[in-house]
């Protein structure tokens, strides 16, 4: 997702340089900064939910997640343990041994603001964003449709990146299927969490355009000025990430920031804003999320976005609007509303929020 006008200094090498200061470009204004409410446990709203989803009541905690957090955590997700962890391995393998001269062989194309490959710099420049960079390099892979998934664009060295699963599939391509059945499980969940059709929000998305990006955040001098991943939500149907052993992904609840605690074996579900938010008519909220740095050693995640097509247009669920409860969302066309998301910077739910009919 990177967007160069000129080559862009790569987060790892500049924490390999061993300086003892972050270059200007990566210091966030003083509002925006990780001390700024941080710890979460103040707000006294306890912990991201944690579900099993092979445990009783499923649907509604799901919903209480949705409603109250926009965010949580599953377990029993029936998605093998062994392939998170060969994930895991295979993203550290490509920034930890890929020389840098290799890994530029990979760089994202500068014309597109979801471009795959290796970048660091994830918004286009514009008068409308204030240009702070995340302490954060990334690989993005296109995986579906299968029409986009080609796996010739990723990484040959080092060898164990397309190494082979436990079931002689590619690692990526066996992990992009595993999380496409999964976020089509839960948004059914989700569905009828809200008294509707299993179906009901998976119509309303369409057919998911999946991207996987593995996020890199090296350690940083100065973690109290720096934010790996500026606050946001993200703007697709639905996120699932894993995490590993390093925290640093926080979330936003009744202003405050609360950590999601590292699980190896459990799935970080993140709402975004065009599923939960607008299709459910504000039932349920997208969750504003952001990573923090540390000085002392690298964090890896992997977020596998699952989107509507560009050409889709997103609006209420017929099934929830009615005339005790009218349309809070105006129509948005997804295309032009992930144009805008990386063009203005995302700030929060700005942007899923200027959709409001009533604000």
């Amino acid at each position: 997702m990177e967007v160069e006008g000129s080559p862009v200094m790569r987060v790892q090498s500049i924490a390999q340089a061993g300086k003892s200061e972050v270059p200007p470009q990566y210091i966030q204004p003083p509002s925006d900064r990780p001390n700024n409410n941080a710890g979460g446990k103040s707000g006294g709203g306890g912990d991201v939910p944690v579900i099993d989803l092979g445990g009783d009541s499923v649907r509604e905690a799901v919903g209480r997640a949705c409603r109250d957090w926009g965010a949580f955590q599953v377990t029993n997700h029936g998605v093998p343990i062994r392939l998170l962890d060969d994930m895991r391995k295979v993203g550290m393998s490509f920034f930890n041994e890929c020389p840098m001269k290799d890994k530029l062989m990979y760089a994202c194309s500068p014309d597109s603001a979801a471009a795959e490959g290796y970048g660091s710099k994830m918004l286009v420049d514009s008068d409308e964003n204030h240009g702070v960079l995340d302490w954060r390099d990334y690989f993005d892979h296109h995986t579906l449709p299968l029409s986009r998934r080609n796996p010739s664009n990723w990484p040959h060295y080092p060898p164990n990146y397309r190494k082979l699963g436990f079931d002689r599939r590619e690692v990526v391509s066996q992990f992009s299927d595993e999380m496409n059945v999964l976020a089509q499980k839960l948004l059914g969940i989700i569905s009828e969490s809200l008294g509707l059709p299993s179906s009901c929000l998976k119509d309303a998305v369409g057919e998911f355009y999946q991207n996987i990006t593995v996020s890199y955040y090296p350690p940083c001098p100065q973690p109290d000025l720096t934010l790996g991943l500026q606050s946001h939500s993200d703007f697709g149907a639905l996120t699932l990430l894993i995490q590993d052993q390093v925290s640093g992904l926080e979330v936003l609840k009744d202003s405050h920031w609360y950590p999601v605690q590292p699980l190896p074996e459990a799935i970080v579900v993140l709402v975004s804003d065009q599923t939960e938010q607008i299709i459910t008519n504000g039932n349920y909220r997208s969750a504003v999320h952001r990573a923090v740095t540390n000085s002392k050693g690298a964090r890896l995640s992997v977020a596998t976005f699952h989107d509507p097509s560009k050409t889709r247009n997103i609006s209420p669920a017929s099934e929830i609007v009615c005339q005790s409860s009218p349309a809070r969302y105006r129509e948005v066309n997804y295309g032009d509303y992930m144009s805008r998301w990386y063009t203005k910077g995302p700030e929060g739910k700005r942007n899923v929020d200027s959709l409001l009919i009533d604000p």
